[in-house]
């Protein structure tokens, strides 16, 4: 089954007075949906507008697996652990949250920076913060959350090429930029496809395209 959930229909968030926009795909914050709250692991998908200087001040995190894949723009990332990074497009940054953790995230740089935000629930709670920044990931390297029982597939494709889509019990693509073809469907920028039961799936670019997918098990 694949369940497809267009760009538009996400809830729309932030604060655009402070240079923050916000779509988010699931419920969240004072968006509460009680018919999509998750998607296997997959807690939140948000994709994240900062202007310069904008940003989210210090706030806490627990009990969650929080992955960054940044497409424009700089990202810096500060944490109660003591940790800075400055990542940019084509990096990936994992915040294990475990039993409690507090972060900021700001675009400190003089463009703006596009990020695609997602939250995963982790298979047991409790433990240490952790923290990891890929500085650039490599096309169709997969990034595994073991936390969360997940692993994210990152695919950058040229028109008509063609990636298959994982085989498991969840799978959850959301389309960066492009547009591509997925079982008859025709998804553009912001769509994303929910599939279960879905094997031998492929996705073919219709231009140039990049994809996030990310290959979940039953929890």
């Amino acid at each position: 089954m694949t369940d497809v959930r267009r760009a538009g229909e996400r809830y729309r968030g932030g604060d655009p007075a402070a240079g923050i926009e916000s779509l988010h795909s699931f419920s969240f914050g004072p968006h509460y949906d009680p018919d999509n709250l998750r998607f296997g692991a997959l807690i939140a998908c948000n994709e994240e507008r900062l202007a310069p200087g904008a940003g989210f001040d210090e706030h806490p995190h627990s009990r969650t697996e929080i992955v960054t894949w940044v497409v424009e723009g700089e990202l810096t990332h500060r944490d109660s652990t003591g940790r800075t990074s400055v990542i940019g497009p084509g990096g990936l940054q994992h915040l294990s949250a475990a039993g409690g953790v507090r972060h900021t995230e700001r675009n400190e740089g003089t463009t703006p920076l596009t990020f695609v935000q997602m939250w995963l629930a982790p298979l047991e709670p409790g433990g240490s913060p952790a923290y990891e920044a890929v500085p650039a990931l490599a096309d169709s390297t997969p990034y595994a959350v073991p936390e969360a029982g997940a692993l994210l597939h990152v695919r950058r494709l040229e028109a008509r090429d063609r990636t298959a889509v994982p085989d498991a019990p969840y799978v959850y693509v959301h389309v960066v930029r492009g547009e591509m073809l997925l079982d008859g469907r025709r998804l553009g920028p912001g769509d994303a496809a929910r599939i279960t039961g879905g094997g031998g799936l492929e996705a073919v670019a219709l231009g140039d395209a990049e994809l996030l997918m990310w290959e979940m098990g039953a929890g």
